[in-house]
């Protein structure tokens, strides 16, 4: 009989032993999981804290709108009808919307932004008027790397020796003959840019302009 009684306690025992070894080989493998999304959580916390939520990159377009009547201005002050997306992805929105379009100002997303955050001016109005002007390049005339049809008049064409240069040049012109004269709607613009236009112009540098913002040529 005492001998039974040791027999069953020793495989109450053993019975113990493994089911406290597999409860805890279970607790293990559900620590881990939780151990890195701790890991990653802290990380990904420190990250944004150190950059700033404007240096960002995310699949997600976060928009802020902006003034309508005040588009050309510094794009992190949000007002009511444009947007404004993280410093970081403005640029790569320039490149998609050029690519989509097979434009040959492509490889240039980057001067472009470059270039306007520079003089002050709205990083989607180049492309835009580009658009507007010359579908991206594919109507420009031949060899003249003008997609902007600036100082075109007539049988006029002004010239450029690459997209670079013509960036740069149409950039400062805008700046200077347009932005600093307080000329900084596309209504305002479109005034001086194209007079004969009764207003399709500026409706459609608005319509390019948002549609880079919010992916609307997909």
């Amino acid at each position: 009989m005492d001998r039974a009684l040791t027999q069953l306690e020793k495989y109450a025992r053993i019975k113990k032993m493994k089911v406290g070894y597999f409860a805890a080989v279970g607790a293990f493998f559900l620590a881990v999981p939780m151990v890195i999304f701790a890991e990653q959580l802290i990380w990904r916390t420190s990250l944004l804290q150190f950059l700033g939520p404007a240096r960002m990159v995310t699949a997600t377009r976060r928009t802020l709108p902006l003034s309508s009547s005040k588009f050309m201005a510094n794009p992190a002050a949000p007002t009511t009808s444009q947007y404004v997306v993280a410093a970081d992805a403005r640029p790569i929105l320039l490149r998609d919307y050029l690519e989509h379009y097979h434009s040959p100002l492509a490889p240039y997303a980057n001067y472009i932004f470059q270039i306007s955050q520079r003089l002050g001016l709205d990083y989607r109005l180049l492309v835009a008027i580009a658009q507007q002007e010359s579908n991206l390049c594919k109507k420009a005339p031949t060899n003249s790397y003008n997609c902007w049809g600036w100082g075109i008049y007539g049988h006029n064409v002004l010239r450029f020796s690459s997209y670079p240069e013509a960036i740069r040049i149409v950039a400062e012109g805008l700046k200077r003959d347009y932005l600093d004269k307080g000329l900084t709607s596309p209504e305002e613009i479109m005034a001086r840019y194209t007079p004969p236009s009764k207003g399709s112009w500026a409706f459609g540098v608005r319509q390019f302009m948002e549609e880079i913002t919010t992916g609307r040529w997909h």
